[in-house]
């Protein structure tokens, strides 16, 4: 490979870096199901294609927005020093100027070949973490992982007004699933490093409050979550099977989240905050397994 090859390779996996992929992967993934809860067959492909890939390169937009705003607090922890604004790859300007092009774009699609209300809700999901998250609710309170969620949980919405075009109590439920599993897992991930935050100035929650109180409203959360996963059953959204998944994968959690509690392990931070990716990734698709399977119980 020629150095300008190899130089030319590196600035695309920058600017990939910048969508934070793994996430918006997993935003999509939730979208996707969300469009797929919506029909009771398969979802005709212009949402599929098209409403996905708007929903994405907005998603990947304020991505690009958190490493331009983040940029200072980036370049001291560990976890983020590496990133490609932090470093100087790539230079504010051009971050911005990428941003702008993957929204303008994604809104471009929603708009033109999907339908308007999902095109509203994705840019109010964008202002949501972009700005309002990013710029101001990460900095000023300890409760900005639970009010800045919201933005973050709006994927399987997105996905099931842009099949429909209406937005629906079960739609909103599935909001709701995301909403309530965002705080405990992000809270784990802070008290594992909790003491990077308090080093650039971040009010997280074990920050202000210590660790055990942290890990109190873990447990506190993930109950309230464990409760609200199991309401796509009582509302006859889902069957058996995904009752079924809702618990043992709910219990799990619980378990880990008792461990941060006992302070037994010095790893169970961490390993909730992994756990809690597995546990969304599996529960939304044992909900579609069981749409798709045993069919809408309504």
């Amino acid at each position: 490979m020629t150095q300008q090859a190899a130089t030319e390779n590196a600035l695309w996996r920058d600017y990939l870096e910048l969508t934070k992929p793994k996430v918006v992967a997993l935003m999509i993934l939730t979208a996707v199901i969300g469009m797929c809860m919506a029909v009771p067959g398969f979802v005709p492909w212009q949402p599929l294609i098209l409403g996905n890939l708007g929903i994405a390169l907005c998603a990947g937009a304020a991505a690009a927005i958190n490493h331009i705003v983040d940029e200072r607090i980036d370049q001291k922890m560990a976890r983020t020093k590496k990133r490609p604004v932090a470093t100087g790859r790539i230079s504010q300007r051009e971050a911005i100027v990428f941003a702008t092009v993957l929204a303008l774009l994604g809104i471009v699609i929603l708009v033109v070949w999907i339908n308007t209300i999902t095109a509203v809700l994705t840019v109010a999901s964008l202002i949501g973490y972009a700005f309002i998250y990013t710029m101001f609710l990460k900095r000023a309170t300890p409760q900005n992982i639970v009010i800045g969620g919201l933005a973050g949980a709006a994927p399987p919405l997105l996905g099931w007004t842009a099949v429909t075009g209406e937005m629906h109590g079960h739609a909103l439920l599935l909001v709701l699933i995301i909403f309530a599993w965002t705080p405990p897992h992000f809270w784990a991930l802070a008290i594992h490093r909790r003491e990077e935050y308090a080093s650039v100035g971040i009010p997280m929650l074990p920050v202000t409050h210590g660790v055990k109180f942290t890990a109190l409203h873990i447990l506190l959360y993930t109950i309230i979550m464990f409760l609200i996963t199991l309401l796509p059953f009582v509302t006859l959204l889902s069957g058996w099977l995904y009752l079924g998944g809702a618990v043992v994968l709910g219990l799990i959690f619980l378990y880990w989240s008792i461990e941060i509690i006992r302070d037994k392990n010095a790893q169970a931070p961490m390993e909730t905050f992994k756990y809690s990716i597995t546990y969304l990734l599996v529960l939304f698709l044992i909900m579609l397994v069981d749409h798709w399977l045993l069919g809408p119980v309504l």
